[in-house]
This record gives structure tokens, sequence and C-alpha cells, in this order.
């Protein structure tokens, strides 16, 4: 399984952060398609004064009142110097915090350059903070899965299996039984942690099913707005099994499976298909089980203790 490349470009990251930030893009509008190749925010107040090292391209370099205040000491050669230095480099945006005044030579320089130059009235720490959760979201790995992707007693669960086993069936009858359908068919899995996948519905794909003999079902036309999300962390994965191959299958389920989704081990429950079985309460009862197993509890390892206590018991078997 691949890991997809992203980036994300500055005019993206603007229409992203501009009204919660309250930006103003003030110089450098030609930049906008630049790259962001890293999710880290700096504030690059040694690069001022010349430690050139501390200049890193393609990333965004927030000026705040430490930085804003040593450029207003400065005479004029030594403020040009200064922003120039910052400039050295292929930056991929620079912020302005706090709502400071913003010297023209900056101005100048974000022309020049072609780097777009914001400005905005909150505090650099804040800037920074929301900055890098939305760059770091959309540079997160990411992968395709196939299935049908779910949100069961607020769990986030995927239904796979072999073409035609019935996965959109079955994830029809739990939409009907109120649980939330996130993507059918196709699954984009962003690695947004060490330890955490987010599961998105892709855009062209979002409140549609389809369903065998139906066509393409609008989930959200016809059983409302709770029906539907469109992303969800992935916890659980629910694979259903062919008949023929339940030889394979643990009795007793004391053996725990998990699959490696991006470097994250991801819980895997495989349930047998046949006729006659009631699909969408095996897939609930699954899910309050995993729950359960979250809690501490395993009711095939208390079966076994209880079976290894009665063994133990001298009066075991004595009629």
């Amino acid at each position: 399984m691949d890991a997809l490349i992203h980036h994300v470009t500055v005019e993206e990251l603007f229409r992203q952060a501009g009204d919660q930030l309250r930006l103003t893009w003030l110089a450098g509008q030609t930049g906008g398609s630049r790259r962001l190749t890293s999710e880290t925010v700096q504030k690059p107040t040694l690069a001022l004064i010349g430690h050139l090292n501390f200049v890193h391209p393609n990333r965004v370099q927030v000026l705040g009142c430490a930085e804003m205040d040593y450029l207003g000491r400065l005479e004029a050669e030594d403020l040009q110097q200064a922003i120039d230095n910052l400039f050295s480099t292929e930056l991929a945006a620079v912020v302005i915090a706090n709502g400071e005044a913003v010297p023209a030579p900056l101005v100048e320089a974000a022309e020049r350059t072609a780097t777009p130059l914001f400005t905005s009235p909150e505090q650099s720490p804040y800037l920074m903070h929301v900055l890098t959760h939305i760059i770091t979201q959309a540079l997160a790995p990411s992968t395709i899965l196939h299935g049908v992707f779910l949100e069961v007693l607020g769990l986030g669960v995927l239904i796979s299996g072999d073409p035609s086993v019935g996965k959109s069936e079955l994830a029809l009858e739990l939409v009907t039984r109120g649980h939330r359908l996130v993507a059918d068919d196709a699954l984009e899995v962003y690695a947004v942690s060490p330890e955490t996948l987010e599961g998105r519905c892709p855009i062209l794909l979002q409140d549609f099913m389809e369903v065998r003999g139906l066509g393409v079902l609008n989930i959200r036309r016809l059983f409302g707005e709770t029906a539907v999300k469109h992303k969800k962390n992935v916890k659980l994965i629910i694979h259903l099994t062919p008949a023929e191959k339940w030889h394979t299958v643990d009795r007793l389920d004391m053996k725990a499976e998990s699959r490696d989704i991006l470097g994250v081990a991801v819980p895997e429950v495989r349930i047998p298909v046949a006729v006659g079985r009631n699909l969408a309460v095996l897939v609930e009862v699954a899910v309050r089980n995993h729950i359960l197993r979250l809690r501490g509890f395993n009711s095939a390892e208390e079966f076994a203790e209880r079976q290894r206590a009665m063994m133990m018991d001298p009066d075991f078997g004595v009629d």
C-alpha cells in the first residue's frame, strides 16, 4: 500500500485560514501558487540578524512583537539588510502578527520576490498553532482504501471484502438502523498523527452510495442530515469472508488480528457471510465487543478463565 504525496499551496492555506485568523493579503499576490512542503511554522528571529541557516524554504514565517520591535529599532540600511536576510531563500509566505505596522521595505521585498505577505490582528502563538494544524492535516500521508466506511455506535468502522460480497447492502441496512455513512467504495485515509488515521470521503462521492439493483442513492436526501458524515477516525475494520473460507475462522477469537495502514495497526474482525446471517446485528455486536476490549474486557478470555477454574476444581466432573 503506497502512501500518496500531498502538497498545499499558499492560496489554499489562505482560503482555509483567512476567516478564522482574520488574514489580510497585503503583498505578493502572484506567489499564491507556492507549495508548502513542511508543516513547520517558524518565527525567524535569528534569521533577521544574519543567521541564514535559520531560514528554511517553503515554510510559513511568522513575525511577532519581538521581531517587529527589532526591525523597528534598525536604521534604514540595517533594516534593508535584515529584510534581505529574511527573503534570501524562497519562503512560502510571511505573516505579520498582532496587527503590527508593516515597514515599506518589507512590502517591497515581498512584491519583488513574489512572496505572499499577510497581516493579522491575532497573536503569534495562536497564528502558529492554527496554521500548523491546517498544514499538518493537508500534508499528512494518505492512501485510498476500498470498502464502505461508517460511523457505528460512535466508532469509525471500515467494512471490506471481495466484490459482490454485500458490503453496500450491509451498509444500507446499518444506515436504516441509525448509523452514519462516511464513504462508499473509496475512502481517503490520512495519517494525521503517529497513531491516528482519519478517514475522509472524496468530495465527488459525498452523500452517495451505490447499491446493486437500486443504483446510486443520495443517503442525505433519503435519510436526513444525521445519516451522513464526511470524516471519522478509522478504529476498526470488519472484513466479510465468503462461506467457503470458514475453515480459517477462529471459533473462540482468541487471536486478535490487525491490518497495517500507513504504519498504524488497525484491529480487524472477520465475519463469515452466508444466507440467513443477520450481518447488521453481527457488525453492531462486533463493534460493541471491540469497545469492551478497549475498556479491558475480553469475552473469550473470560470464558477460557472460567473453564480453567472449573477444571482446577477437585469436584469438577464428580457426580
